[in-house]
């Protein structure tokens, strides 16, 4: 059980709050907003023969637009060939491609990520990016021995530490 304590809210009365310092109302609209979500979805339409077809349909388009997209993406990208792999160069066109896959996907009704947009964006990468490679070098681990050196030091040093300050502790208590 979730303790209460009292919250003050600016210039208004005291709530309830939980031991995170939410307000006990906030949570529960959390959970009467949870438990009406899972009723509308049970309210959902069944699927017909004729809403599978308008469906299908409402894919072609979707596919149909999506090739206008890419093909907007081909134009503007065909100009940079040396700069495919220069990110501010090739920054622009990406985005307009994916903005424009999220648009349709919505404007359809479709959800983003989806099967068609991935296709495009796979394809994309591997015309444009297949020959792309990280300029920076991979990080590895150091040789065995600067390792054991960089484990050993501190670990010799912590004793001698110690040993110092309770020989300064010592020392100052027979000052006093």
């Amino acid at each position: 059980m979730v303790s209460l304590r009292g919250e003050r809210a600016a210039s208004g009365p005291r709530l309830p709050a939980t031991r995170a310092g939410r307000p006990a109302a906030l949570r529960l609209l959390l959970l009467l907003g949870a438990v009406l979500k899972t009723q509308e979805s049970l309210a959902q339409p069944l699927t017909t023969p004729g809403s599978l077809k308008s469906e299908g349909t409402m894919v072609e388009q979707y596919e149909t637009n999506v090739q206008s997209c890419w093909l907007e993406y081909k134009k503007l990208m065909d100009p940079l060939e040396k700069d495919w792999c220069d990110w501010a160069m090739i920054s622009r066109p990406y985005s307009f491609l994916r903005d424009c896959l999220e648009f349709y996907a919505d404007y359809f009704d479709l959800g983003f990520p989806n099967p068609w947009a991935e296709r495009v964006i796979f394809k994309t990468h591997q015309m444009h990016f297949a020959n792309c490679s990280l300029l920076q070098s991979t990080f590895c681990d150091p040789p065995e021995d600067v390792l054991l050196a960089m484990i050993i030091a501190p670990i010799c040093l912590i004793p001698f530490l110690v040993t110092l300050v309770v020989w300064q502790s010592k020392d100052s208590e027979a000052r006093a």
